[in-house]
């Protein structure tokens, strides 16, 4: 009997784990401990001044907290989707986490000193916004670099997981996504390096660029995305064809 359409996501990807897994709980726990280090104050103010604080606080919390949630998602998306456990999958998985938990800090840090008067944080060493901005393009392209290598990674074993033609094109699209948005982590470093030192503060305006390489990334794929649709045969566009098989 197969499987209901609840297994297959709106795009006509067939989803193969829907079983949770020692992989995906370890991972939650990572990413819900990453979490909990952006948590702005543990203490209850006393003060209307260090309730301000807290107040101010959450601006960066929420946009840092937002930035997390998108990788989480991207990375709940890929298990669902391929339900792979190789040692390839489990050793970037690993590097991504790692990665994550060793963000948080920077990352808050830049957006604490965005949304407050940054130039009493740099005083002493003008240089010292250039290697924030560094550590900030360093650590976002890790990140999304590693979510390309787990696409490969699953691109790469598309025989062994029967992907179908749309699905195969759903894998490439993802990872070329995630390969410019990496990019724009690249690109960070590069500017705030070559930048005059005057002009490194400005060095975070480029990622206001994602929404153009979104919106031309979407609309090439879809044309690719629609030729493999037609290509695909119907029936892999409705049942799960390997309903009950294990890792």
């Amino acid at each position: 009997m197969h499987p209901t359409y609840g297994h297959i996501e709106k795009d006509g990807f067939r989803l193969r784990g829907t079983v949770t897994s020692r992989i995906d709980s370890f991972s939650d726990v990572v990413f819900g401990f990453a979490l909990t280090l952006l948590v702005v104050s543990s203490e209850v103010p006393h003060t209307y001044d260090q309730f301000h604080q807290v107040l101010l606080g959450l601006y960066p919390f929420a946009i840092c907290f937002a930035i997390f949630f998108s990788v989480w998602h991207a990375h709940y998306r890929f298990f669902r989707r391929y339900g792979v456990h190789d040692n390839a999958t489990i050793w970037i998985n690993c590097v991504l986490l790692f990665t994550v938990m060793i963000y948080v800090y920077p990352l808050k840090f830049l957006f604490t000193i965005a949304t407050s008067d940054s130039s009493k944080v740099f005083t002493n060493e003008p240089f010292q916004l250039r290697e924030l901005m560094i550590v900030y393009g360093a650590g976002w392209a890790s990140i999304y670099l590693c979510l390309v290598a787990l696409y490969w990674n699953a691109w790469r074993q598309r025989v062994q997981l029967d992907l179908s033609p749309l699905e195969v094109t759903l894998t490439l699209t993802r990872l070329w996504d995630f390969v410019g948005v990496g990019g724009f982590g690249l690109l960070c470093c590069l500017l705030a390096w070559l930048l005059p030192i005057d002009k490194v503060g400005d060095v975070p305006l480029c990622f206001f660029l994602l929404f153009v390489w979104k919106t031309a990334h979407g609309f090439i794929s879809r044309r690719f995305i629609d030729k493999a649709r037609a290509r695909t045969r119907p029936e892999d566009l409705e049942f799960f064809p390997h309903e009950g098989r294990s890792d």
